[in-house]
């Protein structure tokens, strides 16, 4: 039990606060990553291929 008191001591607060929200952060710098990467060969707008269209009678 003491090894366990010596140990919660050396950790600090702000080394926990840092643990649970670094890897929140690098999940937010990855989906914004990613959202830069424009690989969209569609740049003008586009028109949708006749054959996806819905049929309207």
């Amino acid at each position: 039990m003491g090894e366990l008191q010596t140990s919660f001591n050396s950790f600090s607060i702000w080394q926990a606060i840092l643990w649970c929200y670094y890897p929140m952060a690098v999940l937010v710098a990855l989906e914004l990553l990613t959202r830069s990467i424009d690989d969209d060969d569609d740049q003008d707008g586009g028109k949708m291929v006749p054959a996806l269209q819905s049929y309207s009678a």
